[in-house]
């Protein structure tokens, strides 16, 4: 597998869209044999994002942008973001929280690099909710989506806890 690639050279893309949640995504890290970082490329249409506002506990990740204009919601901050600029979003609570958004009028095109740790937390506060995942080798194994507000105490459910001693 050769280790390099021409990011202008990029065919496959993906695409997604929910909404305003819209990318064409272009993997690149199993074109390239990266083992330990995640790289891909996004491209977002004028006024759209690629995921919910959010943090990761565990994992970082680094954007760097290549062509067009957007908008860096970051925890309760906003950055205009131009060609050559560089994002850090290292993992912590929701005061990293973020999310890219094309707020110009061309396609926003932008490089992703994050560690694939197995096992991460989301957060996503614009809705209050969790994300729990584990992966092993890029497959999910275990990915779960709840409302911070359903926590429940750590015994629910429990019938040993429940019987009387």
């Amino acid at each position: 597998m050769k280790p390099v690639i021409n990011l202008n050279q990029l065919s496959d893309g993906f695409e997604s869209k929910q909404g305003k949640f819209a990318e064409t995504y272009y993997s690149v890290s199993d074109k390239i044999g990266a083992k330990k970082l995640g790289y891909s490329v996004s491209v977002l249409a004028p006024g759209n994002r690629v995921c919910p506002f959010h943090n990761h506990r565990v994992n970082e990740e680094m954007f760097l942008i290549l062509a067009g204009k957007g908008t860096l919601r970051f925890g309760d901050q906003e950055y205009d973001v131009v060609p050559m600029d560089i994002i850090a979003c290292p993992p912590g609570g929701r005061e990293v929280a973020h999310q890219i958004i094309n707020t110009g009028d061309e396609d926003l095109r932008y490089l992703c690099l994050g560690t694939n740790e197995p096992v991460d937390i989301c957060e996503y506060p614009d809705s209050d909710k969790i994300l729990a995942m584990t992966s092993q080798a890029g497959q999910s194994k275990l990915r779960h989506i709840s409302r911070a507000s359903d926590a429940k105490d750590y015994y629910d459910g429990e019938t040993d806890a429940l019987a009387p001693d």
